[in-house]
């Protein structure tokens, strides 16, 4: 399991993020400046813990807090706050929540109390539940679906504090955002070229079973209901959200040059 998830979250790191990047309505934020901090933070995923995987977790932790800063410019320089910019805000802030779990990971500091397990799947989770669900929502969806997805992922993150019934509105609520913007990506699939289209009907698509798998892991911890082990939602939710949804995705928006 530890070695999927590393993938998962270097893929994100490496990948989706920087891909990402370049979508933003703000080109300054090219991806030559992201690999700096970016490579330190995967290498650190594949060393022991200790200093050397600490401090190059916390380069990493940096380059996430330039992220932040690119939005609060933003902002103050639109001064509104409609559905898509919470969306676009959301994918900016969150990988400092990965970021900021991984040097905690890394330290072997169970931070807030969560276990080193949790710590690692949170830095999958928000390099992906946070950066690439948010990210599609601002480049794929508006009104509801757009905002939908920030706020199900922000609930998710106080379910962590406030026990699993929060957590599972939170599912709920991020599930059927993701849902809103797999429809908005298969409506988009048929006004572009066959392999952007295939692209962006494979990110859609790989939303029902994924999605259904974490609201059946949420509800699970709240009722008497089946659900799969960690191990396999791993190699299922995970991976296919990594794999399918985010890098199919962005290479799809790559493509169409939103």
């Amino acid at each position: 399991m530890t070695f999927l998830v590393h993938a998962v979250v270097s893929l994100g790191m490496l990948i989706v993020v920087p891909l990402g990047l370049t979508l933003l309505p703000t080109r300054t934020t090219s991806t030559r400046w992201w690999f700096a901090f970016a490579v330190p933070g995967a290498v650190a995923l594949w060393l022991p813990r200790g200093v050397v995987s600490i401090t190059l977790a916390s380069i990493y932790l940096t380059g996430t807090l330039v992220l932040i800063g690119v939005a609060a410019r933003h902002f103050l320089q639109q001064r509104s706050l409609r559905p898509r910019q919470v969306a676009l805000y959301t994918a900016l802030a969150t990988p400092s929540i990965a970021a900021l779990a991984l040097v905690a990971e890394r330290a072997s500091y169970e931070l807030f109390g969560f276990n080193l397990t949790v710590l690692s799947l949170t830095v999958a989770h928000f390099h992906f539940a946070g950066f690439a669900a948010a990210l599609m929502a601002y480049l794929a969806a508006d009104g509801v679906a757009a905002v939908s997805v920030p706020l199900g992922t922000a609930i998710v993150l106080l379910g962590f504090f406030l026990g699993d019934l929060v957590e599972l509105a939170g599912a709920v609520v991020l599930t059927a955002g993701m849902w809103l913007v797999g429809w908005n990506l298969w409506r988009r699939s048929r006004r572009t070229d066959r392999t952007t289209g295939v692209l962006l009907v494979v990110s859609g698509s790989v939303l029902v079973l994924t999605m259904l798998l974490a609201v059946s892991w949420a509800l699970g911890h709240v009722m008497d209901t089946p659900y799969l082990p960690l191990e396999w939602m791993v190699a299922t939710h995970g991976v296919a959200n990594a794999v399918g949804f985010g890098l199919c995705g962005v290479l799809a928006m790559r493509r169409e040059g939103a």
